[in-house]
């Protein structure tokens, strides 16, 4: 957070225009234009955008969206918010992404949509799951929260389907809390705008039933600050990865898919002895995190629904290995230089991780 995004609030604030306003939607106006998308339609949360963007194709009770165990909980929440049920399928070992191959045999009668999850910030195979999502008459949400960015060849996350995206304070931008739908869709885009704010074209008449899900001024002005430099975020934490890259030994560093831009959302290595190698990496002074250290089809709130006993091999292997390490754009060199040094030093002391898989 800078001055820009101070000086913004301030604006909001003073000009007594707080909840969905010109602000939100001078925001929404941006993120389409840097996306290369035609309709952006702010939110409340990153969550709420999975969940009106499911909404927006018809998604309810009786139907099946095919998804991953290896995200956040939100993914598969938001399925549930419809009435449906999350299909899952597991994940590529070499990115972490959906693995296409497995999509197909996933699909049944009921299946209406498949919603791929591109992860600590590359994304899915977006092509490969298009087309079988055309070929099968199927929607196709992307959950690009970690993904402001990142690209196909030329062609950024949220521009295929519908995208969504958050904007917690985590993400390679943020509005302190907020989400966007993305879609060239123009229907999509108007039927999601009216399902956000209690179904009102005209106000207080109400075509459907809707939800609250709108975003603030307020958040839509950091939000305007923080996209003009989201490119040199993002540009940042692909220089700290390409460090990473050259000089980690001992861990098995990201795969990316070529023709692909990652923007490492998360830098998420594989070592052995995960829950020991974190806590050496705290002793010698460096954070790291676990995204994330129970699948989501093992959450207590799955399990109670009949799932839990389902066979995802690469997602549990993974689950047990991943570790992110520090990649934010504030870190300096020194403290590149630091966590490259704690991680080869744990890596020489637990030992290489040996792979006995692809990957």
């Amino acid at each position: 957070m800078g001055e820009e995004e101070k000086q913004g609030v301030w604006a909001a604030m003073s000009s007594g225009s707080l909840a969905q306003g010109p602000r939100v939607r001078e925001l929404e106006e941006a993120f389409a234009a840097f996306i290369g998308a035609g309709h952006a339609v702010a939110t409340s949360s990153g969550t709420t955008a999975l969940h009106l963007a499911l909404l927006g194709y018809g998604i309810g009770p009786g139907d099946e969206v095919i998804t991953v165990p290896f995200t956040f909980i939100a993914s598969a929440n938001s399925i549930l918010y419809t009435g449906a049920r999350p299909a899952f399928v597991d994940i590529d070992e070499r990115d972490f992404c959906m693995d296409t191959a497995q999509v197909e045999a996933a699909i049944t009668s009921r299946t209406k949509a498949i919603m791929p999850v591109s992860l600590y910030g590359q994304p899915a195979d977006m092509d490969a799951i298009t087309e079988i999502a055309e070929r099968h008459g199927l929607a196709v949400v992307e959950d690009a929260a970690q993904a402001h960015g990142a690209a196909i060849g030329e062609r950024m996350s949220g521009t295929w389907g519908a995208g969504t995206f958050s904007f917690y304070p985590t993400k390679n931008m943020t509005t302190g809390e907020g989400g966007m739908i993305t879609t060239h869709d123009g229907e999509l885009a108007e039927r999601v705008r009216l399902l956000r704010e209690h179904g009102m074209k005209v106000r207080y008449h109400h075509e459907v039933v809707g939800y609250n899900f709108r975003m603030t001024d307020i958040a839509a002005a950091i939000g305007l600050a923080q996209l003009p430099k989201l490119p040199a975020f993002n540009e940042r934490r692909r220089a700290i990865a390409a460090r990473y890259d050259r000089e980690l030994r001992g861990v098995l560093t990201p795969f990316v898919r070529r023709g692909v831009t990652h923007v490492y959302h998360q830098y998420t290595i594989r070592v052995r002895d995960r829950d020991v190698f974190a806590e050496t990496l705290k002793e010698r002074g460096v954070g790291s995190a676990i995204y994330y250290p129970v699948p989501v089809h093992r959450q207590k709130p799955f399990i109670a629904l009949g799932y839990g006993d389902e066979a995802y091999p690469v997602t549990d292997r993974l689950t047990a290995q991943v570790l992110s390490i520090p990649v934010h754009p504030a870190l300096s060199e020194g403290e590149v230089s630091a966590v490259i040094g704690a991680v080869n030093e744990t890596a020489v002391e637990l030992g290489p991780l040996e792979v006995t898989t692809a990957g």
